[in-house]
Order: structure tokens, then C-alpha cells, then sequence
């Protein structure tokens, strides 16, 4: 119990007064994104990310991926500071972004093959295993364009769990997708992460796929983004869909809603 505890209160991700921004040389003017996020991700956590619409929500997730430098502050992962892009990230974009010309079980096995560590027996074995994992037994030899959405989205996430990616990063992976799908889809990756381990950083649009998905969400202000308010997601960790119906769960939808409507207020009314 008290080695579970401990790996929960680990650390696994540590920003401190991350900035951000960009200088526009059409309007020869600065336009700052991130104004100092504090944000800590513990051991076998989602924290979700929800907030305004251009807020900074998927910069910041550029930053901790390695792909975009802050101007100021510090991201560690592990205690190792995010200088670059690594293997022990992984990130999920909204659009699956598979090969075409790849079956699914080549495209889990990109990553591994491009490291060049394991074996070709090693490397189809854990594609293997993932592809089950995901619940696409039965379509390793599928191409993308044979498969649905969901299953493109799954295959998505199989290939980004591959290299056993210490944080794995979603930036609305299931923005496309229609709203039963979704809805399944959400199940399906606390299925995935609960027996993977593995710790995420989610961000989304959707307030109820932050309650649903999190143990914790991060309301960012409107742009340059801070993080306004961080709520606790007190329901049961064992989630089903029945408990969007739930008095608690519309509870902390509307108290993250009403953060982001006050910030979206200030956003027209400055402008």
C-alpha cells in the first residue's frame, strides 16, 4: 500500500514558469502565448487540459513534447529537463497521421524500428502485443484505409505506446470522431492507460471528456495562458459512461465551465 502511494506522489512531470511566445513579422509585434504555467503531473495520473479556444492549451503540450522552446522556465520529465524531442514521450495528434502504405502492424512498429534496439522478433512481438492491447486483434494485416476512425485513432495510440514512453501526450485525440465513438473511445483508453501504467497529459475542448478522463483538470486562462484553476476529479477511479449522469459529474462540469465562460468574457471585452 505504501509503495502504491508513493508511486502515486512521484513526480513525473515538473513545469515552473513556463513563457512562451512568438514575434510576427508581418505586424512586427509580439504575441505571447504561455505567461508562466506551474504544472506538476504525478506518476500514473491524466491531468486533462481544458481553457479558451487559442489559449495555449497545445503549445503548451508542444513544449513538453520538446517540439517548440519556452522563452523562460523549466520542464523536467522524471527530473530530466525537456530540451528536445525523446523517447520517453509520445504524442497523439488529432488526426492519426499513419502511413498509408503501412498495415497496422507496421505502423506500430515504425517507432521500434527506427531506434534499431530489439530484434525484428522482438519488435513484431510487442506490435503484436499492442495491437491486442488496442482490441484490433485481427486487423494487424490492415491498412489504414480500411479501417474506421476509431480503429485509425487506437492503432494512433498502440504505435505512440510502443517505445514504452514514460508520458504519453493526447492533443484532442478524439476531436474527429463522431460522439458515440468518442464516447468509446474515452473508455477505451483509461482501459489502455490503467493497464499500461502509463501517465498522460490530455488536452481537449470538451469539458466532460476532462471530468470523465481525469484525476485532475487544468482550466488555462485566456491567452497569455495561465493556469486559472486546477479541480479535482472526486468521483470513483473505476469510470462507466452512466456516470455522466451523475449529480457530482455535472457538478464539476459546470464549475470548470463557468472558469472558462469568465475568461471568454474577459477575452471579448478586451478586445
Amino acid at each position: 500500500m505504501t509503495e502504491d502511494v508513493n508511486q502515486r506522489n512521484r513526480e513525473k512531470l515538473r513545469a515552473r514558469g513556463v513563457r512562451l511566445d512568438y514575434w510576427n513579422e508581418r505586424t512586427r509585434r509580439r504575441l505571447e502565448i504561455l505567461a508562466g504555467i506551474d504544472l506538476t503531473v504525478r506518476e500514473g495520473e491524466l491531468v486533462a487540459i481544458v481553457g479558451p479556444s487559442g489559449c495555449g492549451k497545445s503549445t503548451f503540450l508542444a513544449a513538453v513534447d520538446g517540439l517548440v522552446k519556452p522563452n523562460a522556465g523549466a520542464i523536467e520529465v522524471d527530473g530530466n529537463p525537456v530540451i528536445a524531442p525523446g523517447h520517453d514521450r509520445a504524442m497523439v495528434f488529432q488526426q492519426d497521421c499513419l502511413f498509408p502504405w503501412r498495415t497496422v502492424l507496421r505502423n506500430v512498429s515504425y517507432g521500434l524500428e527506427l531506434r534499431g534496439e530489439l530484434s525484428r522478433h522482438e519488435i513484431r512481438k510487442r506490435a503484436e502485443s499492442l495491437i491486442e492491447l488496442v482490441g484490433l486483434t485481427g486487423f494487424a494485416d490492415s491498412y489504414p484505409h480500411e479501417l474506421s476512425g476509431g480503429m485509425r485513432q487506437r492503432v494512433n495510440i498502440a504505435r505512440a505506446l510502443a517505445p514504452h514512453p514514460e508520458l504519453l501526450l493526447l492533443d484532442e485525440p478524439f476531436a474527429s470522431l463522431d460522439a458515440q465513438t468518442r464516447d468509446f473511445m474515452q473508455l477505451e483508453l483509461l482501459k489502455i492507460l490503467a493497464r499500461t501504467g502509463t501517465t498522460a497529459l490530455f488536452v481537449t475542448h470538451q469539458i466532460d471528456e476532462a471530468v470523465f478522463l481525469a484525476n485532475r483538470v487544468a482550466v488555462f486562462s485566456a491567452r497569455p495562458a495561465r493556469i486559472k484553476q486546477i479541480v479535482e476529479v472526486d468521483l470513483p477511479p473505476q469510470r462507466s459512461l452512466e456516470m455522466k449522469l451523475w449529480p457530482r459529474f455535472r457538478e464539476l462540469q459546470d464549475e470548470i465551465w463557468r472558469s472558462i465562460y469568465q475568461e471568454t468574457i474577459h477575452l471579448t471585452a478586451a478586445e
